[in-house]
């Protein structure tokens, strides 16, 4: 697929990250954290200035815009840490691990931005390339804030709670930012229009007729949902401490990476409790019920999330930056590695079950828009 011609200026921008990690690694004035809180902010305004600049009727299309360029060029730094720390990369961000993020260094730092560094870049791209031409994105843009929603989440109180608390720098509060703007966004992109579903009433009403047995897919996602409710509840109860003989043979025998003190497990647990448990219940009813709107919406958040979640915790829970007393034992490391994939690619299967068969989640027009939809034929 042909990129537009403006997510190629995007991408050009994005690259400019190179140059500048470069520079500032070899600036002996970021020796101090206060330096690097300075240099970062002025980074930041040159960044806005020069994306006003390239694309000022984009920006004012979809100001999602200059969202999605500024965080294209953070995710290229996200992804030069990753390399480096992996052994892939030329120092260049050494300065940035070492004064203004050092909690970055550990497994799941890295997978962070391994993830922020290519699956919300690809994002980026699209999303920019779709603003360009004037295409929806709107399904894009909720995957995308979920799976932005869900890092926070984890690694802003897993930073604070954690053993790197006592290192937490100035240039800490430059993590507001990335936690304010998703809120907006999200306002942004649930009020855009979601398209025409080339639906009728009869068709819809028909959908709706049909109940659970007789619709297979949805029969096996409303188990998956079921059983993936159970996971939650369990794993929520092992970092909790629960003294149950199950609790404590699954923490030690099956993912000791639950007890690593980091704490970012223990509290991407507590966030599937609390956040991914009642989805599971609510889409659950959404399968059973018609008429559920909501759930296409929040099944592609819930998605984003689920997929950057398991992505970093399976990946932290194997890597070498994490002890070898909490990385997954050798014998149940297949079993650990599908039964967390399972845990997200359900969700991913829920996205493509109700994107694209989306009928029963539809409510059927009323008199008045049927009304219109006449008067335009």
């Amino acid at each position: 697929m042909e990129l537009p011609a403006l997510s190629g200026k995007v991408i050009a921008f994005s690259l400019t990250a190179f140059p500048v990690c470069y520079t500032l690694n070899h600036l002996s004035e970021l020796s101090h954290p206060l330096g690097v809180a300075i240099l970062s902010a002025m980074i930041l305004v040159l960044l806005f200035v020069a994306i006003s600049s390239l694309a000022q009727g984009e920006i004012s299309h979809s100001p999602l815009f200059a969202v999605f360029t500024i965080f294209s060029f953070s995710s290229l730094i996200d992804l030069f840490i990753a390399l480096q720390e992996d052994g892939y990369g030329m120092d260049f961000m050494e300065f940035y691990t070492r004064e203004r993020e050092p909690y970055l260094r550990t497994a799941h730092g890295i997978f962070s931005c391994y993830w922020d560094g290519i699956v919300h870049y690809l994002l980026y791209l699209i999303m920019t390339g779709a603003i360009a031409k004037r295409k929806r994105y709107r399904s894009l843009g909720l995957y995308w804030l979920g799976s932005l929603v869900m890092s926070i989440m984890v690694f802003v109180p897993g930073n604070i709670l954690g053993k790197y608390s006592s290192e937490l720098r100035l240039s800490f509060l430059f993590n507001v930012p990335y936690m304010l703007i998703p809120c907006w966004a999200g306002l942004h992109l649930f009020s855009q229009d979601r398209g025409p579903t080339g639906y009728t009433a009869t068709m819809i009403a028909e959908e709706h007729k049909k109940g659970l047995l007789q619709r297979p897919w949805d029969l096996a996602l409303f188990i998956y949902l079921l059983l993936a409710g159970l996971f939650t509840i369990f794993r929520g109860l092992v970092v909790l401490d629960c003294p149950t003989d199950s609790c404590f043979i699954y923490v030690y025998q099956y993912e000791p990476y639950l007890r690593d003190p980091v704490a970012y497990p223990k509290v991407q647990m507590l966030v599937f409790l609390f956040y991914a448990l009642p989805f599971f219940i609510l889409a659950a009813y959404g399968l059973l019920w018609p008429g559920c709107t909501w759930l296409p919406d929040w099944a592609l958040v819930f998605a984003g999330a689920l997929g950057q979640a398991q992505f970093c915790h399976i990946g932290a829970s194997m890597h070498p930056h994490t002890p070898y007393t909490y990385r997954t034992p050798e014998d149940v490391w297949s079993f650990l590695f599908i039964l967390n994939l399972l845990y997200a690619v359900g969700t991913h299967l829920l996205v493509y079950r109700c994107l694209r068969w989306p009928a029963f989640f539809l409510r059927p027009p009323t008199l008045d828009q049927h009304k219109e939809n006449k008067k335009d034929c």
